[in-house]
């Protein structure tokens, strides 16, 4: 069983973020990262979260296995950077397999995270002990949870990745891969997982894969990952994407593949594409920041807008602001500065500090500023009160117009499939259409892309196939490819096929 490292006072609290716009954005879901054959695994993993930490801020953990020394385990809140790279802890985490993952909730408890939710999870079978890093959401969880907790399971968290385990546990199968086939033929939802035993790294994607998971090789070990730029940091060679619905079990004799689930149409998560996934990975074989400026491009040939500067929200606006400036001809020029170090420089901020809102974290280049028409390109908006304050600050710097470009269709549905988004009704897309956005944010024009165009600038040449889209666009078309069984019990009203 890991010997569980008592973990610090809660470093700092993310609260603040929220107050200050960090809420207006969809938040990144989890990021897995896992190793075998390797000495030091831990400290690859680490290497690996941090190239991961994009897809959640949270908290951080890592289990490993040493022949000697059996399980061990480390978790912390805060920054990979911070709580994984001193040599105290990372001597208690020895052997040649580890996993890790790092954390935004997205299930369980929300606002400050509580440690006994930070994955991976441990679990302690007949044949041995394993543990579980899940990214992704369970959409029958509550389900399972009742279920579970009538038969005597006794959760520790309320994760519901945690189900994965005690699903496990219950299970008759014999070895430990087939436990978890078992039980995540229970789970609906999404999910991809970095798993391992005492000799094992398993990797398994849900039947729709919905969530990324790759696979990289480094010298005789083996690499799991959410994206290809956390094996870029430690020297992987990227092999290729785990397929929808498949479970590899890596040990010393090489990678085992096998399909233990139901096929099903592949619907990959198009926000990914959007937003999620770092420029530098690789996504379906298609580089991620190309990608973004394809959608520039498709954006500006969609919604032309005379203009003298066309500025990025920082950062994840930029590669479509490019490609929008290629397309137009309109100067490309970095009119919004992003402070990199805001996110630790206010522990405890005053009320005065939060009212500063967005500028704590951005701020208007006014030399390039005054007097422009502009166009802000931006990759999404979602309740649009980040937007608003944009705005006001591009005029107070002395801009003549300001048009709005967002590089994703209007998010009018909340996602439940791993990613955070608020209640439908906060959605600003869900209560107004494109003409009264424009007047609820007082620009002089906004305009999305359409879904069409989405689908074109990732590939679809034909634009987006009503009868099979060949994503997961439920958060702008509201059509969801597994029905999110906990939240219709709740009273959530799903979009039926004739709307």
């Amino acid at each position: 069983m890991p010997k569980p490292q008592m973990p610090p006072a809660h470093p700092f609290d993310t609260s603040h973020l929220r107050d200050l716009g960090h809420d207006d954005k969809l938040h990144e879901e989890c990021g897995i990262f896992g190793v075998v054959g390797v000495a030091d695994a831990a400290s690859f993993v680490a290497l690996g979260l941090h190239a991961l930490q994009h897809r959640g801020q949270e908290a951080g953990g890592i289990v490993t296995h040493d022949p000697e020394q059996g399980f061990n385990s480390a978790r912390r809140f805060g920054y990979v950077r911070d709580n994984f790279t001193s040599k105290s802890v990372m001597e208690t985490l020895p052997g040649p397999l580890a996993i890790g993952h790092v954390r935004y909730s997205t299930a369980g408890s929300k606002g400050q995270t509580a440690i006994r939710d930070v994955q991976p999870f441990f679990g302690e079978f007949a044949m041995g002990g394993a543990a579980i890093a899940h990214n992704g959401n369970i959409t029958n969880a509550n389900a399972l949870r009742r279920e579970l907790i009538e038969r005597g399971s006794i959760f520790q968290s309320s994760s519901d990745s945690e189900c994965i385990i005690h699903l496990m546990a219950r299970s008759l199968q014999r070895t430990i891969p087939e436990r978890m086939e078992d039980a995540l033929r229970r789970v609906e939802g999404a999910f991809s997982v970095v798993a391992m035993t005492r000799t094992k790294l398993i990797g398994v994607r849900d039947p729709m894969g919905v969530r990324p998971l790759v696979l990289g090789q480094i010298g005789d070990g083996w690499v799991l990952s959410s994206e290809t730029c956390a094996l870029d940091i430690i020297g992987a060679e990227f092999i290729r994407e785990i397929k929808p619905g498949e479970m590899v079990v890596i040990t010393d004799k090489g990678v085992e593949s096998h399909f233990p689930f139901r096929p099903r149409p592949s619907k990959f998560c198009i926000f990914e594409h959007v937003y999620f996934s770092r420029p530098d990975s690789i996504l379906g074989g298609r580089s991620v920041y190309e990608t973004r400026e394809g959608i520039g491009r498709e954006l500006a040939k969609e919604s032309p807008v005379e203009a003298d500067l066309v500025c990025p929200v920082p950062d994840s606006g930029t590669p479509a602001a490019i490609g929008f400036s290629l397309e137009s001809g309109i100067p490309y020029a970095m009119g919004i500065i992003r402070n990199q170090y805001m996110g630790r420089t206010f522990i405890e901020p005053t009320e005065q500090i939060r009212n500063m809102g967005v500028r704590l974290k951005l701020n208007v280049n006014r030399a390039l500023i005054r007097g422009k028409r502009v166009v802000l390109v931006d990759d999404s908006v979602v309740r649009g009160t980040t937007s608003r304050k944009i705005k006001e600050m591009i005029l107070d710097a002395g801009a003549r117009e300001v048009h709005f470009r967002i590089a994703s269709p209007p998010t009018a549905w909340p996602c439940f499939y791993g990613v955070d988004t608020p209640e439908r009704e906060k959605l600003l897309a869900a209560t107004m259409s494109e003409d009264e956005m424009t007047r609820h944010l007082a620009v002089d024009s906004l305009k999305f892309i359409s879904l069409d165009g989405l689908y074109r600038a990732v590939g679809e040449a034909s634009g987006r196939d009503a009868g099979c889209p060949q994503y997961c666009d439920a958060c702008f078309s509201g059509e969801y490819p597994v029905t999110p069984a906990d939240m219709v019990e709740k009273g959530f009203q799903v979009k039926s096929a004739a709307e």
